[in-house]
Order: structure tokens, then sequence, then C-alpha cells
């Protein structure tokens, strides 16, 4: 490992000494915005300085065994080489490890998502093929113990969606290194354009036909974090739910639309029979809305200097195409291609979850490897 990596995790060291103090000190508390920056600093810390402290001890085991070796005592030289071995492969997944913690990380990672999915073109067979993602989105959920709730949805004549919202959560959290596999981190690049090929339920003479969809992963704003919106900006209109949900709902203004007049984003929910509950989750699909379009646009500004090799998240951007016929899903912005699309569609997203952030932090480690 080099000197200046070294210096990094033992001044990092340091810091975590200080966190300790720090919230060892009953005045921290006092600002509770403040007592969660540093407990997530020093979460994270610790979980760096235990790795470091894994390393040199196993640094220390192979000076070790390497003395034994060199003596030349016959009886130990077997243990010895064997031991110079397992430190050697420890050594270099921990290095590993370490050198992707220095990865610049998205405090949103840990966040629960809202994942928008939209019918494109295609007519009836794009809303198919929309609840035919929300399902697979659905299923992984459950694979991975996520909570899962309808925010909105709008079906179609044969039980599709033109649009569909859900919120997923990961009841454990996620906080340190951990905190990008919570659901953000984990969904954050399937937004975009998601392309299918296959004979719709439709056709009647067999034909294969391309339609698509726009899907979009929102992080959900942080409840703490201190978000206002000026209500003269907010347009809130009541109506009475459509669709099922029995009779109770559809008798009541309960529905919830909220229009930003700047922006002209729009977001509503009448998946609860409280109008105040639906404005709740619409105001919070509206705060995630809204934070996304300044991610797109700070991101925006970002890859004019340097194109993001997982791209933007730019819904117009076509990143998958799901071949039925050939059960083969292939993801275009990294070259990856995948003949299990049955297992897939039950919910088998790991290895394509797997391989689009293990792309995102090569190209972020060889960014920094360059100094850009």
């Amino acid at each position: 490992m080099k000197d200046s990596l070294r210096q990094q995790f033992e001044r990092l060291g340091m810091r975590l000494q200080e966190l300790d103090a720090r919230l060892a000190d009953p005045a921290s508390t006092n600002d509770m915005g403040k007592y969660r920056e540093l407990s997530r600093e020093q979460s994270e810390a610790s979980e760096i300085v235990e790795l470091y402290r894994r390393f040199t001890q196993r640094e220390a085991d192979r000076a070790t065994a390497q003395e034994m070796l060199d003596d030349g005592d016959a009886e130990m030289a077997a243990m010895a080489r064997e031991e110079v071995a397992a430190c050697d492969a420890d050594l270099e997944s921990l290095e590993a490890a370490l050198q992707a913690t220095l990865l610049p990380r998205d405090p949103d990672d840990a966040r629960p998502a809202f994942v928008e999915i939209r019918a494109g073109t295609g007519g009836e067979e794009s809303a198919l093929f929309a609840a035919d993602l929300l399902r697979m989105y659905l299923r992984y959920a459950e694979r991975q113990g996520w909570r899962s709730e309808v925010m909105s949805e709008s079906q179609s004549d044969l039980g599709g969606y033109k649009e569909v919202v859900v919120r997923l959560e990961n009841p454990s959290g996620g906080r340190g290194l951990a905190a990008a596999d919570g659901v953000y981190g984990q969904l954050r690049f399937e937004s975009g354009g998601h392309r299918v090929q296959r004979v719709p339920a439709t056709e009647t003479q067999g034909r294969i036909h391309t339609s698509a969809c726009t899907v979009a992963v929102l992080a959900e704003p942080d409840a703490a974090a201190e978000v206002t919106l000026n209500p003269s900006e907010l347009r809130i209109d009541t109506f009475r739910a459509s669709g099922a949900g029995g009779q109770h709902i559809n008798k009541t203004d309960s529905a919830v639309r909220i229009t930003h007049l700047p922006t002209g984003i729009v977001a509503e929910c009448q998946d609860d029979r409280s109008q105040h509950r639906n404005k709740a989750k619409a105001m919070a699909v509206l705060l995630a809305r809204l934070q996304d379009r300044e991610r797109i646009e700070r991101e925006a500004k970002d890859a004019a200097e340097r194109k993001s090799l997982i791209g933007s998240g730019d819904r117009s951007d076509r990143i998958r195409t799901y071949n039925f016929p050939q059960g083969r899903l292939t993801d275009h912005r990294i070259n990856l291609t995948l003949y299990k699309l049955g297992a897939v569609m039950e919910g088998d997203l790991g290895e394509v979850v797997a391989a689009l952030r293990a792309a995102r932090a090569q190209e972020q480690l060889a960014a920094l490897e360059s100094g850009g």
C-alpha cells in the first residue's frame, strides 16, 4: 500500500478519536441535526479504521511468517509458506476494500426510494410491460426484505399501468459503509428507458413488437432535513379517487394532487382513505421529484466535463432491452448480456445491480487515480 494511503487512514484514525470524544460530550446532543451528522461520520469512520487495523495486523502476521521461513527451519517451512500465502490473499482483498472506501459516496444511497414506471411507445403492450416491471421490482424488494407501498397508479384497460409509483424501504435502514446497500443505493441505476421485444398478448399474428417504458428512481428526502416549499408556489386539488378501493374511497374527495407552479411538477396520491395522509404522501413524492430535478441538473453540469459510464439517469436514455424470444437481457451502458430473462423478471436482479454498481466504482476509482 502506498504511503500516501496509509497516511490518509492514520489521519482517519485520529479523526475517529475526536468524533468519539465529541459524541461522548452531552453538549453535542443539543443540536440533533449536528448530532446525526457526527454519528453518521463516526459510524463510517469506525468501519474504515477497523478495516485498516485488520490490514496492518495481517501485515504483521506476514512479516512474522516470513521470518520463520527465512530461518530455514525445515519443519516450520511448510507452515510458514501457507501462512504467507494466506496473508497475501487477505492483504489483497483488504487493500481492495480499503481503496473502495475512498470512493465518493452519495448520502442518499441509504434512503428509501420512489420507483416511478410510465408506459411509453407501444400502447396497451407498453402498459402491460409497465406492470411486468413493477412486479419485477416488487419481487426483488421481497428478496431483499424491503417494505413496499403503492403511492399512486393509473391502470390501463387490460390490467397494465399507464403510470405507477411505488415506495420501497429497507426496514433495517443503512449506515456507514452499508449505506450503499439501501434501496436508492441499489436501484439508482434503474432510471432510464426500458425496451421490450416480444409477442404482445394483443397480437393475433404472432409478430414480435417493440415497446418501451421509462423508469425513474428517486431518493426519498430526509424527513429530518430542512426542506421547505413556499405555500404560494403550490396548488393543491382534491378529488374522488378512481379504481379499486371499496365504496368509501370513491364517495369522498380523499385523493390529493399537488402542483409545484414554478416547475409544473405534479404529484398525487389516492391510495389512502384519509385526505390528510394522501396529502402527506403526495408531498413526499413531490419533494423527491424536485430533489431529483436538482440532481439531474447538477449531474448534467458534471457530464459536460466528463461523461459518466453509467449515465445521468436521463429518462430518454435507452438503458436496457428485454428480448423475450431469446430470453435475453442486455444493459447497453456496460455491455452486459444475460440469458436468464425469466429469472430476472421474477425479481432475480442481483447480478444486474451488482454489475452496475461495480462499473460505477471502477469508474470512480479510475477518476481518483487520474486526479479527475
